[in-house]
């Protein structure tokens, strides 16, 4: 599923389109797919792929088109605090995003039915914190992702506010996944080719509402013999922050809050060096050379002076007016690649400038080191 929207060369080239066709509509869905560069969970070797409105998959690595991900993300109608459940958490690309807008106070968790895409989510959620300036951007809930048949959920789970399964569930199993949420919830899943959100308005009431037309795979299940009882999984626990993690979340916050002023003060100093070359409709020309004079106190000077003209004038490119533009277009792409480099993460900077014991700082970055 997927193809509706352009293809674009990076990922704010695929939210720029992803909003322009509505399926983007929040400033926080919108946040959180800017923060999370959809090409970092593709393998080496694919990511040339990752920002086109398709579907990819590896073995068992899956990741749904960014059309179906950014409904789902406005569907669930997401806000800090609340508890999420992740059906099919596959690379947990979906997952980090909600982890940003549910905050630290929220819960996030993921069931998986296959162990080395777990792996390989955990390896992705640990980059994420270690190497992204996202990270310190926003205050983030962990997801945490097990291992399990999602349609063998223990019956005493907790239920949760928000939850959304990402394989094709029959009708059957309909009900099954309507008790995991609680009263007031929104549950979006992909129900006989449609892409379907149902709220729990009361103990044994749904309202339901199709969003899309859509094509998946349907829900996988643990292969085991006949007459063997399937293995019950366990949700993880909803736990309290210990006093540690709260003193971390506000020292962060208060931080971050001291350091946004500098952050877009050094923002504003650098952005005429810093602006990315802009994505712009070019006008087919070319430059010729003219000789002029100008005054110079009582003197004539010879000067140089470039002159354009439209293509629909003259059909023919002058060669060497051709090769000089794009020379300058080379330079202005690379001048803009110098420049994003020399970006600055002030929160991390301003941190590790803090007269703070080393493991202090660590601390206060979450553990992490760039």
């Amino acid at each position: 599923m997927g193809g509706a929207v352009s293809a674009g060369e990076d990922n704010d080239d695929l939210i720029d389109n992803l909003k322009e066709a509505q399926y983007i509509r929040t400033d926080r869905v919108e946040q959180a797919f800017r923060a999370i560069d959809r090409g970092d969970y593709y393998l080496d070797g694919y990511r040339d792929s990752a920002y086109k409105d398709l579907a990819w998959k590896h073995g068992n690595i899956h990741l749904s088109a960014p059309c179906i991900y950014s409904e789902v993300m406005e569907a669930l109608k997401l806000q800090p605090g609340l508890s999420f459940l992740n059906l099919g958490s596959g690379t947990g690309y979906l997952s980090t995003m909600v982890g940003l807008i549910i905050g630290p106070f929220g819960v996030n968790h993921g069931v998986e039915l296959h162990k080395d895409v777990v792996e390989y989510a955990r390896d992705k959620l640990d980059s994420f914190i270690k190497t992204s300036d996202s990270f310190d951007k926003f205050e983030f809930c962990e997801p945490v992702f097990v291992v399990g048949d999602c349609l063998e959920i223990s019956t005493d789970s907790h239920q949760y506010d928000r939850i959304y399964c990402g394989a094709g569930v029959q009708k059957v199993h309909e009900y099954y996944m309507k008790v995991l949420l609680k009263v007031g919830g929104i549950l979006v899943l992909p129900i006989e080719d449609q892409l379907t959100q149902i709220t729990r308005t009361g103990q044994c009431t749904w309202d339901s509402k199709n969003i899309l037309a859509v094509s998946f795979a349907p829900l996988a299940q643990q292969n085991r013999a006949d007459g063997d009882k399937p293995d019950s999984v366990q949700l993880p626990p909803v736990t309290v922050r210990t006093l540690q993690d709260l003193c971390r979340i506000y020292i962060r916050r208060t931080l971050r809050e001291l350091t946004s002023g500098g952050e877009e003060d050094e923002q504003a100093r650098r952005a005429g060096a810093q602006r990315a070359p802009q994505k712009r409709k070019r006008r087919h020309c070319r430059r010729r050379r003219i000789n002029t004079y100008v005054f110079v106190g009582n003197q004539l000077i010879p000067q140089m002076v470039e002159s354009e003209e439209e293509h629909g004038e003259d059909e023919h490119k002058d060669g060497e007016a051709a090769v000089e533009e794009e020379e300058e277009d080379k330079e202005e792409r690379d001048l803009g690649d110098v420049e994003i480099l020399k970006q600055a993460n002030v929160f991390r900077d301003q941190i590790l400038s803090l007269p703070l014991p080393e493991s202090l700082k660590e601390y206060l970055l979450y553990y992490r080191k760039k």
